[in-house]
């Protein structure tokens, strides 16, 4: 089976007769089955190889969409027509979707193939996909670590090459942080770039429908498939989305780059901190201006991020009472004792906690105290942006505090999960873009990953970086 670097060399291998998509679907669904053991799929679609020989002729004869043959997982958290969609949670353990997502479609419309739904943090709720009724998801670096969550089997699908790319969800570093954690490209878009028609909602502000892939090149193509207005989504941006995909990284442009001092500090691996300032060097190096500033909200990011998320949680998920769909419990009683005992048995622990904490945040008497203060408070984390981008293109972090950490090692202290988030939540609590890059690994063999983020529908800008860093300082390396 000959391999590929990205989408444009495996058309090429089609088009030249020397790469069968048959087999090469095949291929990944033996994959899949070799590497079980990871977890990475609560679903596995075999009919998808009935599509092979059809979208092969059309490869062939240049009638074929741009994503033609490319095989994509899809997190089960986004609708998929006639397939399951659980959100890896019990209490929609039998429940099958009747229609596409809008990225769904578009994926479908471009002839793109897709291979199943993979595992994921309950509802999307988790930093380390150890919070999945279907178990948790193994890092295919070291079986014995977590992959990252929320978007754990997504990211392990395309680290351990179970597919080409695969979708994921991101609400506050869903997609970034375990495209850390595995070693991939991961990219969280500009909230209402990416229609969220058939996302089932965590935190319907925070929420984001964003593409990981193993090179810049397939990220941005799928980014220019799934992006723009869909009037089935509310909060959708009524605009032409750009062009996003780009060849040529020699003529990138010198952007201005800021170092947020408040991402350095303490609490920041020793090994990632150095990896990510080698990185910056270089392109100092290379004629881009290196910059460091300051994001001064930075320390309040994950109170209130999981005081705003917990609260639109809370109301989110009061849809799932044993009522019309999903899980009902057996036990006898009246209706108030069906939404407890329903709700009780099929929600996750992490679940209970994220609704209880919701609740109480949106209670009489607490509201202004909490939730109140808090929307107003991530006003100013948009301002802290806002500042930051007059006087630079692209801002460079970490993605995360640590390598990839045992599986059990943080179950037992909530705070030190969260806390796992500290550097991603704040581009969804502006509603800005942000990506993941993998830059190397630690003295572990654990890899490591470098975090751009941008001004609002400026993923052009993030691709741009990505790409030159990608062909012109890590393939040197």
């Amino acid at each position: 089976m000959p391999e590929y670097k990205n989408h444009s060399e495996k058309i090429h291998l089609i088009k030249s007769g020397l790469l069968s998509l048959k087999e090469n679907i095949t291929n990944f669904l033996n994959k899949i089955e070799q590497q079980k053991h990871l977890n990475a799929y609560n679903f596995v679609f075999d009919d998808c190889l009935t599509q092979a020989d059809t979208i092969e002729e059309k490869i062939k004869s240049g009638t074929c969409g741009k994503l033609a043959g490319m095989v994509i997982a899809v997190k089960d958290v986004i609708a998929i027509k006639d397939k399951p969609l659980t959100c890896s949670s019990n209490i929609l353990k039998n429940f099958v979707s009747i229609y596409n997502a809008t990225v769904i479609q578009k994926l479908i419309d471009e002839d793109a193939i897709i291979i199943g739904k993979t595992n994921c943090d309950e509802f999307a709720m988790g930093s380390s996909n150890e919070n999945s009724a279907f178990g948790f998801v193994r890092n295919p670096h070291d079986n014995e670590r977590v992959p990252g969550g929320s978007s754990g089997g997504s990211a392990v699908a395309v680290a351990a090459n179970l597919c080409d790319a695969a979708l994921g969800s991101d609400t506050g570093g869903s997609i970034r942080q375990p495209a850390a954690f595995c070693g991939i490209y991961g990219l969280k878009p500009t909230y209402g770039l990416v229609s969220r028609y058939g996302l089932t909602a965590y935190a319907s502000s925070f929420d984001t429908i964003g593409p990981l892939a193993n090179n810049v090149e397939d990220l941005s193509l799928i980014l220019e498939t799934i992006a723009g207005y869909d009037e089935k989504d509310s909060t959708s941006y009524n605009n032409i989305p750009e062009k996003y995909t780009i060849n040529n990284y020699e003529n990138a442009p010198k952007l201005k780059i800021g170092l947020p001092k408040e991402y350095f500090g303490s609490g920041l691996n020793e090994e990632i901190k150095l990896a990510v300032l080698s990185i910056t060097e270089k392109l100092r190096q290379n004629g881009f201006t290196i910059t460091e500033i300051s994001l001064p909200m930075t320390e309040y990011a994950i109170s209130t991020y999981y005081i705003l998320t917990t609260a639109e949680a809370s109301s989110n998920l009061a849809r799932y009472d044993g009522v019309k769909y999903g899980y009902r419990s057996q036990l006898k009683g009246d209706l108030s004792d069906m939404y407890i005992n329903t709700r009780s048995e099929a929600f996750g622990h992490e679940v209970k906690n994220r609704i209880m904490l919701g609740t109480y945040v949106l209670s009489a008497g607490y509201y202004d105290a909490y939730y109140g203060k808090a929307q107003k408070v991530r006003r100013l984390f948009k301002n802290d942006f806002d500042n930051a981008f007059k006087s630079v293109d692209i801002l460079i972090t970490p993605t995360t505090p640590t390598t990839a950490f045992k599986i059990g090692e943080q179950t037992n202290d909530p705070l030190e999960m969260y806390l796992n988030d500290v550097y991603t939540t704040t581009a969804n609590l502006a509603g800005i873009p942000g990506m993941n890059i993998p830059i190397g690994k630690d003295k572990k063999g654990l890899p490591i990953g470098m975090q751009l983020l941008a001004n609002q529908f400026e993923e052009k800008k993030l691709l741009q970086l990505a790409l030159y860093i990608q062909n012109k300082l890590l393939n040197n390396r």
